[in-house]
């Protein structure tokens, strides 16, 4: 069997194009993965043997101007993914949203090649909306997107986000060891997604200054702010370890007692893998996907939602001393996670992929 990935720039769509690439792997498929050329996309793939790149585009936002101006670079990546398709002759393509996924599907299903869409938020992004009129199968992270598609039910179904296998809860006291944290003190995971989040990170950082409390940090801060970072927790003598980006979150998150954090799909996927308790800070544009993401845990009593409109080192601080003093609220929001958000995501989309063929 042979299977065509193809998938955005963002670490939300490839993260989980990675992870259902390992999962077929395993099962002996035969898969190429399929990326836009852009520095974003190449330094996440850097170490993924045999990607294949196309021309990217930057289509869709900006002036009307600008919009004209990229369609020879749109015809490019399209013509691009026409040969691709022609030289693998895959029996399915699977794409993860983004203008670069559009050529490909298209291509897939003017050859009647079984194509399969995922769509990693609550609210479906442009491509896929247009994608799924024309997908074999459409694959969602929440059941509520199944509504906001105007596609028959049975097109659908819900896998969850897909995850790296290494992202399974580890033991708590290894997991502080590795990271070079103390045992029972409280833990802060804070972190703005695969980018960072300048705000986010320097508000964060001001509300534990002035917190009186004894707690220790983990802080993925991104490369921009990672040295003034850790810096400026040094001299503040809070106990932290502050990385500009973490491989092993798994460790990261079985540490945690609280997550501090954007709410990007796949981060939802790993609170929900974790069943950590969190305090989500939307990121406000891209048609505030984040926001109906969060509003999902906020909904399970999981997670807290601050607006970035709201946010404010005086908010975050008196959320955290509320968490160090009442530890059964932690507790009670943990079990708010319902079992199925530990279920295998990469599993259960490589089994409708597979059947697509049959």
């Amino acid at each position: 069997m042979r299977v065509i990935i193809v998938t955005g720039s963002s670490g939300g769509h490839i993260f989980p194009a990675l992870a259902l690439l390992e999962e077929l792997k395993s099962r002996s498929v035969e898969v190429k993965l399929v990326a836009p050329a852009k520095e974003s996309a190449m330094s996440m793939l850097k170490e993924v043997p045999g990607v294949i790149y196309i021309r990217p585009c930057r289509m869709g936002s900006g002036s009307l101007g600008r919009n004209i101006r990229e369609v020879p670079s749109f015809l490019a990546g399209a013509w691009e993914s026409l040969r691709i398709i022609i030289k693998f002759r895959p029996d399915v393509v699977v794409g993860f949203g983004s203008l670069h996924t559009l050529a490909m599907l298209f291509w897939g299903w003017l050859f009647r090649v079984k194509t399969i869409i995922h769509e990693q938020n609550v609210v479906p992004g442009r491509a896929n909306r247009v994608l799924a009129k024309f997908a074999d199968k459409i694959a969602l992270s929440f059941p509520q997107t199944a509504c906001r598609l105007c596609v028959r039910g049975e097109k659908t179904c819900v896998t969850g986000n897909p995850l790296r296998r290494g992202m399974s809860r580890m033991d708590k006291k290894e997991s502080l060891d590795r990271l070079g944290l103390q045992h029972g003190k409280f833990t802060l995971l804070v972190a703005g997604g695969s980018q960072g989040a300048h705000r986010l990170n320097e508000t964060v950082y001001s509300a534990l200054a002035g917190c009186r409390e004894s707690f220790q940090v983990v802080h993925i801060s991104g490369a921009e702010d990672y040295a003034p970072l850790k810096d400026a927790y040094a001299q503040a003598g809070i106990k932290s370890m502050v990385f500009d980006f973490f491989h092993d979150m798994q460790y990261a998150y079985s540490a945690a007692d609280l997550a501090i954090c954007r709410a990007g799909a796949t981060t939802i996927a790993e609170l929900q893998r974790f069943s950590l308790p969190a305090v989500l800070v939307p990121y406000p544009f891209a048609y505030e996907h984040q926001l109906e993401n969060a509003k999902v845990l906020e909904g399970r009593r999981c997670a807290l939602v601050i607006r970035e409109d709201d946010l404010s080192a005086d908010k975050i601080r008196e959320q955290v001393m509320a968490f160090l003093l009442d530890r059964q609220r932690l507790e009670s929001m943990r079990s708010s996670y319902p079992p199925a958000a530990s279920r295998d995501a990469s599993a259960m989309l490589a089994g409708e992929v597979m059947d697509l063929k049959r």
